[in-house]
């Protein structure tokens, strides 16, 4: 199942999960961009969003106010729910509005391959390839992986530092998958000091040992942090 954090508050762009895209607020936007795929839940903080999702016919439930992360966030909704241990939950952002089904489907490939390898901790996300100038951009996240395509790290420098003049990017897609039960494994992690640092929860995992496992795709949906993206989204899908 598809989870979608959506938190009201947001300092650089205020409640920019309800801006217009294409006449739909932005968090249903996402949630019917993904309802092929599977049932589609909105995990959200403030009863406005949970009047909105209702009024499109979107699924949602009122969590905390006081999650630090997305990730706490849809634990506790799947608390709520009932997921069993071992269903897939994939969370995409409610600021993904662009984000191609194609892509989650790849992800849910190598989730259930990993489930089907026994693997003990279950998560996975996905990354593609950015230019040198989009590297630059802190709003961006970058990713570098290993040779068995886990993450190494993530930061919102530009990683890894050319020093040969020959350096590739890649840029951290923002959806995470897990089992229910890696999922709440996850978030009962200490919080790391590098994910204080970067602001990039997902160092948590990493910082602890373990594992996220990443796929390339190719994608032309980006995440929505400021005024300018979304203006720039409008541009580029059509819908200003």
């Amino acid at each position: 199942m598809i989870i979608i954090p959506a938190r009201l508050a947001s300092t650089r762009f205020p409640e920019k999960v309800l801006a217009d895209i294409g006449g739909l607020p932005m968090v249903i936007r996402t949630a019917k961009r993904v309802e092929s795929i599977d049932r589609v839940v909105v995990a959200c903080d403030d009863e406005k969003i949970l009047d909105i999702c209702a009024a499109h016919g979107v699924e949602a439930r009122l969590t905390s106010t006081t999650h630090k992360s997305g990730t706490d966030r849809i634990n506790e909704c799947a608390q709520i729910i009932d997921v069993p241990d071992d269903e897939l939950i994939i969370n995409v952002q409610a600021d993904e509005p662009f984000i191609e089904t194609e892509v989650l489907e790849l992800l849910i490939e190598r989730l259930n391959t990993l489930k089907a390898g026994n693997a003990p901790f279950i998560m996975g996300s996905c990354y593609n390839a950015i230019n040198t100038e989009s590297a630059q951009d802190p709003n961006l996240v970058k990713v570098i992986t290993d040779v068995d395509h886990n993450a190494i790290y993530f930061s919102r420098s530009p990683i890894p530092f050319n020093r040969s003049g020959e350096a590739n990017y890649f840029g951290h897609i923002g959806i995470y998958g897990f089992t229910k039960k890696s999922l709440h494994d996850f978030c009962s992690l200490g919080e790391a000091p590098l994910e204080d640092i970067e602001k990039l929860e997902q160092l948590r995992a990493l910082y602890h040992g373990k594992k996220i496992s990443m796929v390339k795709v190719a994608s032309a949906g980006f995440g929505i942090d400021t005024v300018e993206d979304l203006e720039r989204a409008k541009k580029i899908f059509g819908m200003e």
